[in-house]
């Protein structure tokens, strides 16, 4: 099946310091860097990459928020409204006068429902989901090595992108005609 992509130029490193070394030169050129693939998290990347700031603490906080009210509301229909009870003499008339007995639920609840969703958050907004089938074009990434994947632009050369690759330290370079799907 031919599409009409742009090909990708993919650069393999051994070393994570020459991986942001290179990623840097290659964007100071005006290339695109559209992926990393790396066996561990490489400090100052995403910057170098352009990434944008990531929104998940913003997520997370509202997770926390959705458990907290779980919590609020379990901790009312359980404990007032469906079976009240007399503990030591303390009335069960409203939720207020004995919340403070309810704040170990609430914390624990707030916590599990921001770490649970925020684990699912992950998975979705990164594409690791059941039955996905695997995107890592060099199985080499996930034991020492370091993939940079760059495409250019009509505009630009890739026999000008092959050499800056080779000059920045990859130890190999190849290009696809076509992007993989």
């Amino acid at each position: 099946m031919a599409t009409d992509q742009a090909p990708v130029v993919k650069a393999l490193y051994d070393d994570d310091d020459v991986l942001l070394r290179g990623v840097k030169e290659v964007r100071e050129k005006g290339y695109n860097v559209s992926e990393v693939y790396s066996p561990f998290p490489v400090h100052g990347l995403d910057e170098a990459m352009g990434l944008k700031e990531t929104r998940m603490a913003i997520t997370a906080f509202f997770y926390g928020l959705v458990g907290l009210t779980f919590a609020s509301l379990m901790t009312y229909g359980m404990l007032i409204v469906d079976w009240p009870m007399n503990i030591g003499g303390k009335p069960s008339f409203t939720w207020g006068e004995n919340m403070p007995a309810f704040v170990p639920v609430m914390f624990e609840l707030t916590v599990f429902f921001a770490a649970h969703l925020m684990v699912w958050t992950f998975f979705f907004r990164n594409g690791l989901y059941p039955g996905k089938k695997t995107a890592n074009p060099d199985p080499r990434t996930t034991d020492n090595m370091f993939l940079m994947e760059v495409t250019p632009q009509e505009t630009q050369s890739s026999d000008e992108l092959l050499a800056l690759l080779r000059e920045s330290g990859a130890v190999e370079v190849s290009q696809n005609k076509e992007a993989d799907a």
